[in-house]
């Protein structure tokens, strides 16, 4: 097994605790609770590939001890999953070249629009540090000598569309989603793991709910279903004990092989 997928954050828009340090429902005393926003990184035998850059991304890579980012790929254009791309400078300068990133049509142009300062030069001091690709069906990248598949499904985020990426067949990673198209469901079948969003206990116009989760979790029958973009609402302990053996919520620094 080459793969790794780490989950570097978990937690809702506005993280748990919040900024006013709310924790909700969650017990403090239990570092599982304590979750950062939602970003992922799968690391290969060439290669770091991040998925989204979260506001928290600078501590998640310190706390992950990670030095080194060679891809970026986006779900979507919201602020928990953009807002941290200042943070990848530091692999402009490692690299000596700007960072590839990869993104559906609607979050490149917001990317671009409201970031201009990383995707353009003005002068030597400050040159573009990412490159804009737009994401295909298909991306494949380097795993030692051979190379592994990236799918990109889009599905429905509330009133915009996010990206799913399935790595290798095996794993899927869907943190922001209230639907997935049924024309899609065949490329959710035997996955070892699926990683999918499930906010609270509630209906959300955006996101799925516990019950939403389990029904396409129920479908899918991945191997193992990990739980993200937690919400203050559920606490780790209370939410892993109504769960099967297969299904757990995910917390921060959660890493899987494949």
């Amino acid at each position: 097994m080459s793969l790794k997928f780490t989950i570097l954050g978990c937690g809702s828009s506005m993280g748990v605790p919040r900024t006013d340090g709310y924790f909700g429902k969650c017990n403090p005393k239990n570092l599982k609770n304590h979750r950062s926003r939602c970003s992922a990184i799968l690391q290969t035998k060439s290669d770091n590939i991040l998925i989204d850059t979260s506001p928290d991304l600078r501590s998640q890579l310190i706390s992950n001890k990670i030095n080194k980012i060679d891809k970026v790929l986006y779900s979507h254009m919201h602020a928990d999953q953009t807002h941290g791309i200042n943070d990848l400078r530091v692999f402009y300068i490692k690299n000596k070249k700007p960072i590839p990133i990869f993104a559906d049509k609607k979050t490149s142009k917001h990317l671009i629009s409201t970031f201009s300062y990383c995707f353009k030069s003005y002068n030597k001091e400050y040159p573009a540090i990412l490159k804009m690709n737009l994401i295909k069906d298909k991306l494949l990248i380097k795993d030692g000598i051979k190379n592994i598949s990236i799918k990109s499904i889009k599905v429905e985020h509330g009133n915009v569309n996010s990206i799913c990426y399935i790595f290798d067949k095996k794993l899927a990673y869907i943190s922001d989603v209230s639907k997935i198209y049924e024309k899609d469901y065949k490329f959710f079948k035997n996955l070892k793991y699926l990683v999918i969003d499930c906010l609270w206990y509630k209906n959300h116009p955006s996101h799925l709910n516990l019950e939403q989760s389990l029904k396409l979790i129920k479908i899918f029958s991945p191997k193992k279903a990990i739980l993200t973009n937690l919400h203050s609402e559920l606490d780790y302990k209370v939410l892993r004990n109504k769960l099967p053996n297969n299904i757990v919520p995910a917390y921060d620094g959660l890493k899987l092989y494949f």
